[in-house]
């Protein structure tokens, strides 16, 4: 995944974001995955993941000449209280621990 992919993964996703009327609270763009904070305004997070790996898909595997799926099983989803979980910075997990050895060594 390079730059290119990672802006037509974003483009789906605002597309998407207005057909299924949500919000991107946040977002964390990884080498083979992604996280996003989504706040649904309706109870479609299903169809609105569908869609979107769906079509992000399609757009990989033309641009690379490849077929077939290209994330492995169903997608993870959590209900959060939207302002506690933001504030506390729960959603990055991949740097959580990373942060939390630096603020523990400076103490």
């Amino acid at each position: 995944m390079d730059d290119t992919d990672r802006a037509a993964l974003l483009t789906v996703l605002a597309q998407d974001m207005e057909r299924f009327d949500a919000q991107v609270l946040a977002y964390c763009l990884m080498g083979n995955h992604y996280h996003f904070v989504l706040h649904t305004r309706q109870a479609n997070l299903s169809r609105l993941m569908r869609h979107l790996n769906g079509v992000y898909t399609q757009v990989f595997n033309r641009r690379h000449g490849k077929v077939g799926h290209l994330f492995q099983g169903r997608f993870k989803a959590i209900v959060v209280d939207r302002d506690a979980y933001l504030i506390c910075g729960d959603w990055v997990g991949p740097t959580r621990s990373a942060v939390s050895t630096s603020t523990t060594s400076a103490t």
